[in-house]
Parts: C-alpha cells; structure tokens; sequence
C-alpha cells in the first residue's frame, strides 16, 4: 500500500535562501511513515496494547531538487519487501516528495526493527504486521539493502555534548533527527556554510539516552563529510552521518 498526505512547507522547515532543511525532510517523511502505522495500527497511540514499537536503524535521502518555503508538497511512503521478499528481524519504509508543480524532489528509504517495549529486545516481524501495512516492492534507490558504514580512524574536529531532556523521544533515546543536529554542530565553518548537502545518510548504532556525555568526531574522506557520534571514552559508536 502507497501511503500519500500533502505538507506545506513551514517556516521552521526551512534553512538558506528559504529552502527546506534536510532536517525539514526528515520531519515530514518521519511524520508521514507515522500517520500510516496510525492506520495500521502501529502507531504511538498502540504501542501500550501492541507492546512493540518502531525503532530506526538507518537514513538514506537524495535530495533532486529543493523545494522553497510555502510550496504544498505530495509525500509518498510505503513498507516495502526486500528483493522481492519479507524480511522477518527488520524492514525497509521507502519515500518520495514532489513540489507543487508534481516534480520529483526528493527520494528516501530508511531501516526499521520492532522492539518488544517488556524486553527492550528486537522482534520478529510477523504477518499480522505484514497484512497490516500491505507490504509494496516498489524501491527508490534499486537498492535492496543498505551497506553498512565503517567508521574513520582518523578526525580534524571534535566536540562534546551532554544529553538533555530536550533531546529524548518517546522510546527513552535521543531522538532520531537531533543526530543531524549534532554533525552539522562539529562542521568546520567553511564546510557548514556549503549546506545544504542535498545528499545524506545517517546509520544508527547504539541508543543515546539522557546524561549521556557523547563526542561528534568529523573527517573529510573519499568526498565525503563524515561525522562520527561516539560515547565519551570512544569505546561505543552510537551513529554515523554523512554529507555529500
């Protein structure tokens, strides 16, 4: 099943000479994924009587063309299969954006796992779950699985942070879209003025909650802005941001 809503670009989504944040994406493709698990019956209102709640593992967004403060925007998502097939331990939700005038503007996927909330431990996906959300094969990138990201040896920038109340979600962790906010925090000037990069991948590793002390360690690698979030004494790598 092909999921579709209409967004009005706000005024909060946007960013330089007006156009929409890559965070703004974010958002509304976070938003648009939620409403249809609200009528699959998924959705933050059932998780006490499902006992299972979404958690992201991985972002992939292209960005073709970026569309500017106050166009309405048609948004699609849907759950899709894996080469043809369902994958029981995690899923894949694809997404795609067009402008007013019915351009494709930006194309998404992104990793999912469902966590028993008794156990805090990843679930199967069962069928009850796979009829609900009408799985579709249609994939935006032809590319079945997303790789996964080594982290860099070496790094020119770093700074700290501490996790505040602000920055938690209704699962207990650092919410999922505040991992952007952090990279760009530790781009050095010249590289945080070149935004927005309208290509961007962030894999998720290991839960941030709140006190915890983390490093955001950058490096400039293989035409690739990359930005390492790490606990304080490097020994857990929490997520991976890249900028293109």
């Amino acid at each position: 099943m092909i999921f579709s809503e209409e967004f009005k670009i706000r005024l909060e989504d946007i960013g330089k000479d007006n156009y929409i944040k890559n965070k703004g994406i974010l958002e509304i493709f976070e938003n648009i994924g939620t409403h249809h698990s609200d009528i699959a019956g998924y959705g933050p209102n059932d998780i006490q009587n499902v006992k299972v709640s979404w958690v992201l593992l991985d972002w992939k967004v292209q960005v073709i063309k970026r569309p500017k403060y106050g166009q309405t925007l048609k948004v699609n998502t849907w759950a899709r299969t894996i080469g043809g097939e369902i994958k029981k331990s995690y899923t894949y939700r694809d997404f795609e954006m067009y402008d007013n005038e019915k351009n494709l503007c930006v194309i998404g996927t992104s990793k999912w796992v469902l966590v028993d909330i008794t156990t805090g431990k990843i679930t199967r996906i069962g069928n009850n779950v796979v009829d609900k959300y009408n799985f579709e094969d249609k994939n935006v990138f032809n590319v079945n699985e997303l790789d996964r990201i080594k982290a860099p040896e070496f790094f020119t920038n770093e700074i700290k942070y501490k996790v505040s109340r602000r920055d938690i979600d209704i699962n207990g962790h650092m919410h999922n879209l505040y991992y952007l906010d952090l990279a760009y925090e530790v781009l050095p000037e010249e590289v945080y003025q070149k935004r927005p990069y309208n290509n961007f991948r962030i894999q998720y590793k290991k839960e941030v909650k709140i006190g915890d002390v983390i490093k955001c360690k950058y490096t400039f690698e293989d035409n690739q802005h990359i930005i390492t979030i790490c606990s304080e004494d490097n020994a857990k790598i929490h997520a991976i941001v890249i900028l293109q």
